[in-house]
């Protein structure tokens, strides 16, 4: 049985929880790399730098959320996305920065901790 998640006014404590884990810079750029296609750790570590053993604890955090899945060939894992809504939200992402990248790269409140910067309603 599949729950239907929706971003109401009173639940973004779940969709908050969803882009912190696509904030972490390596993750998101595994994401980016897989959108193209099936990938080796290997392969990641040549493409994204770092090293195995940090690219392997990503990948299992991505899967145990659900964004990506694997499969075995051999010795070898090949990860891939998990849905084809990642790849979406993640081209929607591009389009928004398109849009507003510049005012969101100058923004003062996105350089640091956020909850800081903000003022109590």
């Amino acid at each position: 049985m599949s729950m239907n998640y929706e971003i109401a006014a009173g639940s973004s404590a779940l969709a908050a929880k969803l882009f912190r884990g696509l904030a972490e810079p390596t993750r998101l750029s595994i994401l980016l790399v897989l959108r193209q296609g099936e990938r080796r750790v290997t392969d990641l570590v040549a493409e994204i730098g770092g090293s195995q053993a940090n690219i392997s604890g990503h990948l299992a955090c991505l899967k145990d959320c659900g964004l990506i899945t694997d499969r075995a060939q051999g010795r070898a894992n090949f990860y891939r996305l998990a849905r084809p809504e990642l790849d979406g939200l993640l081209r929607a992402a591009e389009q928004l920065l398109a849009a507003v990248g510049h005012e969101v790269e100058l923004c003062p409140k996105y350089s640091g901790d956020c909850a800081a910067t903000v003022v109590p309603a």
